[in-house]
Protein backbone atom coordinates (compact mmCIF):
# COMPACT_ATOMS: atom_id res chain seq x y z
CA UNK A 1 0.00 0.00 0.00
CA UNK A 2 1.34 3.44 -0.89
CA UNK A 3 1.63 5.76 2.14
CA UNK A 4 -0.60 8.82 1.94
CA UNK A 5 2.51 11.02 2.38
CA UNK A 6 4.44 9.36 -0.46
CA UNK A 7 6.29 11.74 -2.76
CA UNK A 8 5.12 11.78 -6.38
CA UNK A 9 7.83 12.46 -8.96
CA UNK A 10 6.65 13.33 -12.46
CA UNK A 11 7.80 14.75 -15.79
CA UNK A 12 5.54 16.96 -17.89
CA UNK A 13 6.18 17.55 -21.61
CA UNK A 14 9.87 17.12 -20.83
CA UNK A 15 12.64 17.96 -23.29
CA UNK A 16 16.23 17.19 -22.34
CA UNK A 17 19.65 16.75 -23.84
CA UNK A 18 22.65 18.91 -24.59
CA UNK A 19 23.34 22.19 -26.44
CA UNK A 20 22.36 21.64 -30.05
CA UNK A 21 21.03 18.12 -29.45
CA UNK A 22 17.75 17.12 -27.86
CA UNK A 23 17.73 13.51 -26.66
CA UNK A 24 14.24 13.61 -25.14
CA UNK A 25 11.25 15.48 -26.52
CA UNK A 26 7.68 15.77 -25.22
CA UNK A 27 8.02 13.10 -22.52
CA UNK A 28 5.36 12.60 -19.84
CA UNK A 29 5.96 10.25 -16.94
CA UNK A 30 4.46 9.58 -13.52
CA UNK A 31 6.59 7.50 -11.16
CA UNK A 32 4.38 5.32 -8.95
CA UNK A 33 5.07 6.16 -5.29
CA UNK A 34 6.30 3.36 -3.04
CA UNK A 35 7.18 1.06 -5.94
CA UNK A 36 10.30 -0.01 -7.83
CA UNK A 37 10.35 1.44 -11.34
CA UNK A 38 13.04 0.35 -13.77
CA UNK A 39 13.87 2.29 -16.92
CA UNK A 40 15.12 0.12 -19.79
CA UNK A 41 15.99 0.62 -23.44
CA UNK A 42 18.81 0.38 -25.94
CA UNK A 43 22.00 2.41 -25.62
CA UNK A 44 21.57 6.15 -26.28
CA UNK A 45 17.77 5.95 -25.96
CA UNK A 46 17.71 8.64 -23.25
CA UNK A 47 17.54 6.59 -20.03
CA UNK A 48 20.40 8.27 -18.18
CA UNK A 49 19.48 11.67 -19.62
CA UNK A 50 15.99 11.29 -18.16
CA UNK A 51 17.34 10.24 -14.77
CA UNK A 52 19.77 13.18 -14.63
CA UNK A 53 16.94 15.65 -15.24
CA UNK A 54 14.66 13.96 -12.69
CA UNK A 55 17.54 14.29 -10.21
CA UNK A 56 18.14 18.00 -11.08
CA UNK A 57 21.70 17.24 -12.16
CA UNK A 58 20.80 18.73 -15.55
CA UNK A 59 18.13 21.31 -16.29
CA UNK A 60 15.34 20.46 -18.75
CA UNK A 61 15.40 22.10 -22.16
CA UNK A 62 11.61 22.26 -22.05
CA UNK A 63 8.74 21.13 -19.89
CA UNK A 64 9.21 20.48 -16.19
CA UNK A 65 9.87 17.99 -13.42
CA UNK A 66 7.38 17.98 -10.56
CA UNK A 67 7.27 16.77 -6.97
CA UNK A 68 3.71 16.39 -5.76
CA UNK A 69 2.58 18.65 -8.60
CA UNK A 70 5.04 21.47 -7.87
CA UNK A 71 7.78 22.48 -10.33
CA UNK A 72 11.09 21.43 -8.73
CA UNK A 73 12.78 24.61 -9.97
CA UNK A 74 10.73 26.48 -7.37
CA UNK A 75 12.31 24.39 -4.58
CA UNK A 76 15.63 25.19 -2.90
CA UNK A 77 18.14 22.49 -3.85
CA UNK A 78 18.69 21.53 -0.24
CA UNK A 79 14.98 20.87 0.26
CA UNK A 80 14.88 18.91 -2.99
CA UNK A 81 17.78 16.77 -1.76
CA UNK A 82 15.81 15.97 1.38
CA UNK A 83 13.22 14.29 -0.85
CA UNK A 84 15.19 12.88 -3.79
CA UNK A 85 18.53 11.06 -3.66
CA UNK A 86 20.75 10.02 -6.58
CA UNK A 87 23.35 7.30 -6.99
CA UNK A 88 25.12 8.15 -10.28
CA UNK A 89 26.58 5.59 -12.63
CA UNK A 90 30.24 6.05 -11.71
CA UNK A 91 30.46 7.55 -8.19
CA UNK A 92 33.99 8.32 -6.99
CA UNK A 93 35.10 8.59 -3.37
CA UNK A 94 38.16 10.68 -2.45
CA UNK A 95 41.27 8.62 -1.70
CA UNK A 96 41.46 7.38 1.87
CA UNK A 97 37.85 8.19 2.76
CA UNK A 98 36.42 5.58 5.10
CA UNK A 99 33.03 3.95 4.78
CA UNK A 100 31.63 5.82 7.79
CA UNK A 101 32.93 9.14 6.45
CA UNK A 102 31.35 8.58 3.06
CA UNK A 103 28.00 7.51 4.49
CA UNK A 104 28.07 10.57 6.78
CA UNK A 105 28.05 12.81 3.72
CA UNK A 106 24.47 11.73 3.15
CA UNK A 107 23.47 13.92 6.10
CA UNK A 108 24.53 17.17 4.37
CA UNK A 109 21.03 18.11 3.08
CA UNK A 110 19.70 17.98 6.64
CA UNK A 111 22.36 20.19 8.23
CA UNK A 112 22.91 23.92 7.93
CA UNK A 113 26.33 25.35 7.11
CA UNK A 114 27.16 26.05 10.76
CA UNK A 115 25.09 23.27 12.32
CA UNK A 116 27.00 20.84 14.53
CA UNK A 117 26.95 17.11 14.03
CA UNK A 118 24.38 15.57 16.37
CA UNK A 119 23.65 12.23 17.97
CA UNK A 120 20.65 12.01 15.64
CA UNK A 121 22.97 12.29 12.62
CA UNK A 122 25.15 9.50 14.00
CA UNK A 123 22.07 7.33 14.53
CA UNK A 124 20.94 7.88 10.92
CA UNK A 125 24.39 6.94 9.59
CA UNK A 126 24.58 3.85 11.79
CA UNK A 127 21.09 2.81 10.74
CA UNK A 128 21.92 3.23 7.04
CA UNK A 129 25.07 1.14 7.37
CA UNK A 130 23.19 -1.55 9.29
CA UNK A 131 20.41 -1.76 6.69
CA UNK A 132 22.91 -2.15 3.86
CA UNK A 133 25.11 -4.62 5.72
CA UNK A 134 28.26 -2.46 5.77
CA UNK A 135 28.48 -1.57 9.48
CA UNK A 136 31.43 -3.93 9.95
CA UNK A 137 33.29 -2.02 7.22
CA UNK A 138 32.84 1.40 8.84
CA UNK A 139 36.57 2.08 9.39
CA UNK A 140 37.82 0.66 6.09
CA UNK A 141 38.79 2.90 3.17
CA UNK A 142 36.15 2.79 0.45
CA UNK A 143 38.86 2.22 -2.16
CA UNK A 144 39.83 -1.10 -0.54
CA UNK A 145 36.38 -2.65 -0.95
CA UNK A 146 35.05 -4.99 -3.62
CA UNK A 147 32.66 -3.66 -6.24
CA UNK A 148 29.63 -5.12 -4.50
CA UNK A 149 30.69 -3.73 -1.13
CA UNK A 150 31.27 -0.27 -2.62
CA UNK A 151 27.79 -0.22 -4.15
CA UNK A 152 26.30 -1.10 -0.77
CA UNK A 153 28.25 1.76 0.81
CA UNK A 154 27.04 4.27 -1.80
CA UNK A 155 23.46 3.08 -1.25
CA UNK A 156 24.01 3.51 2.50
CA UNK A 157 25.10 7.12 1.87
CA UNK A 158 21.94 7.69 -0.14
CA UNK A 159 19.83 6.17 2.67
CA UNK A 160 21.48 8.42 5.26
CA UNK A 161 20.08 11.28 3.19
CA UNK A 162 16.60 9.93 4.05
CA UNK A 163 15.19 10.40 0.54
CA UNK A 164 11.61 9.49 -0.20
CA UNK A 165 12.65 8.84 -3.81
CA UNK A 166 15.94 7.13 -4.65
CA UNK A 167 17.27 7.30 -8.23
CA UNK A 168 20.02 4.91 -9.33
CA UNK A 169 21.81 4.92 -12.69
CA UNK A 170 23.09 1.46 -13.62
CA UNK A 171 23.93 0.39 -10.04
CA UNK A 172 25.00 -3.09 -11.21
CA UNK A 173 27.44 -1.97 -13.94
CA UNK A 174 30.76 -3.84 -13.80
CA UNK A 175 29.50 -6.19 -11.08
CA UNK A 176 29.51 -9.95 -11.54
CA UNK A 177 26.13 -11.68 -11.52
CA UNK A 178 26.17 -12.62 -7.83
CA UNK A 179 26.86 -9.03 -6.81
CA UNK A 180 24.21 -7.74 -9.23
CA UNK A 181 21.66 -9.96 -7.47
CA UNK A 182 22.97 -8.82 -4.08
CA UNK A 183 22.47 -5.13 -4.93
CA UNK A 184 19.02 -5.66 -6.43
CA UNK A 185 17.93 -7.82 -3.48
CA UNK A 186 19.04 -4.98 -1.20
CA UNK A 187 17.05 -2.38 -3.13
CA UNK A 188 13.94 -4.54 -3.07
CA UNK A 189 14.31 -5.16 0.67
CA UNK A 190 14.67 -1.42 1.31
CA UNK A 191 11.64 -0.65 -0.84
CA UNK A 192 9.51 -3.24 0.93
CA UNK A 193 10.62 -2.29 4.45
CA UNK A 194 10.87 1.51 4.11
CA UNK A 195 8.36 2.26 1.34
CA UNK A 196 11.02 4.28 -0.50
CA UNK A 197 10.19 4.94 -4.14
CA UNK A 198 13.07 3.49 -6.16
CA UNK A 199 13.83 4.33 -9.79
CA UNK A 200 16.61 2.37 -11.50
CA UNK A 201 18.14 2.62 -14.96
CA UNK A 202 19.14 -0.93 -15.87
CA UNK A 203 20.49 -2.66 -18.96
CA UNK A 204 19.74 -6.29 -18.10
CA UNK A 205 16.20 -7.03 -19.29
CA UNK A 206 15.61 -10.21 -17.32
CA UNK A 207 16.81 -8.74 -14.04
CA UNK A 208 14.68 -5.64 -14.66
CA UNK A 209 11.64 -7.85 -15.26
CA UNK A 210 12.36 -9.86 -12.12
CA UNK A 211 12.82 -6.94 -9.71
CA UNK A 212 10.61 -4.16 -11.08
CA UNK A 213 7.07 -3.41 -10.04
CA UNK A 214 6.85 -1.16 -13.10
CA UNK A 215 8.91 -0.91 -16.28
CA UNK A 216 9.45 2.19 -18.39
CA UNK A 217 10.64 1.16 -21.86
CA UNK A 218 12.35 3.90 -23.87
CA UNK A 219 13.35 4.21 -27.52
CA UNK A 220 14.59 7.29 -29.34
CA UNK A 221 14.01 9.58 -26.38
CA UNK A 222 10.38 8.54 -25.95
CA UNK A 223 8.48 6.12 -23.77
CA UNK A 224 7.15 3.25 -25.86
CA UNK A 225 5.65 1.25 -22.96
CA UNK A 226 5.00 1.79 -19.26
CA UNK A 227 3.40 -0.67 -16.87
CA UNK A 228 4.01 -3.91 -15.04
CA UNK A 229 6.60 -6.29 -16.55
CA UNK A 230 3.85 -8.74 -17.50
CA UNK A 231 1.97 -6.04 -19.37
CA UNK A 232 4.78 -4.31 -21.24
CA UNK A 233 7.62 -6.77 -21.82
CA UNK A 234 6.26 -8.40 -24.96
CA UNK A 235 7.93 -9.67 -28.12
CA UNK A 236 6.67 -6.62 -30.00
CA UNK A 237 7.98 -4.13 -27.43
CA UNK A 238 11.38 -5.85 -27.29
CA UNK A 239 11.61 -5.67 -31.08
CA UNK A 240 10.63 -2.01 -31.16
CA UNK A 241 12.90 -0.85 -28.33
CA UNK A 242 15.92 -3.07 -28.84
CA UNK A 243 15.76 -4.12 -32.50
CA UNK A 244 15.74 -7.70 -31.27
CA UNK A 245 13.51 -10.65 -32.12
CA UNK A 246 13.07 -12.66 -28.94
CA UNK A 247 10.79 -15.13 -27.26
CA UNK A 248 9.20 -13.82 -24.06
CA UNK A 249 8.18 -16.64 -21.75
CA UNK A 250 7.44 -16.95 -18.01
CA UNK A 251 10.56 -17.36 -15.90
CA UNK A 252 10.36 -20.90 -14.41
CA UNK A 253 11.41 -19.59 -10.98
CA UNK A 254 9.54 -16.29 -10.67
CA UNK A 255 6.92 -16.34 -13.47
CA UNK A 256 8.16 -12.88 -14.50
CA UNK A 257 8.85 -12.34 -18.21
CA UNK A 258 12.03 -14.00 -19.47
CA UNK A 259 13.50 -12.66 -22.72
CA UNK A 260 15.28 -15.24 -24.89
CA UNK A 261 16.88 -13.79 -28.05
CA UNK A 262 16.18 -15.67 -31.28
CA UNK A 263 19.44 -16.55 -33.12
CA UNK A 264 19.91 -13.96 -35.86
CA UNK A 265 16.98 -12.05 -34.42
CA UNK A 266 18.82 -8.75 -34.12
CA UNK A 267 19.21 -8.52 -37.89
CA UNK A 268 15.64 -9.61 -38.54
CA UNK A 269 14.15 -7.08 -36.13
CA UNK A 270 16.31 -4.30 -37.53
CA UNK A 271 15.26 -5.17 -41.11
CA UNK A 272 11.60 -5.14 -40.12
CA UNK A 273 12.01 -1.77 -38.41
Amino acid sequence: MTPASATRLSARNLAAGYPGRRVIEGLDLDIAPGRITMIIGANACGKSTLLSVLARVNEPLGGRVEIDGADVTTMPRRRFAQSVGLLPQHPIAPDGLTVAELVSRGRHPHRGIFQRWTAADTAKVDDAMAKTGVAALADRPVGDLSGGQRQRVWIAMALAQEPRVLLLDEPTTFLDLSHQIEVLDLLRALNRSEGTTIVVVLHELNLAARYADDLVVMSGGRIVAHGTPDDVLTREVVARAFGLDALVIPDPLTSTPLVIPVPGGAHAAADEA
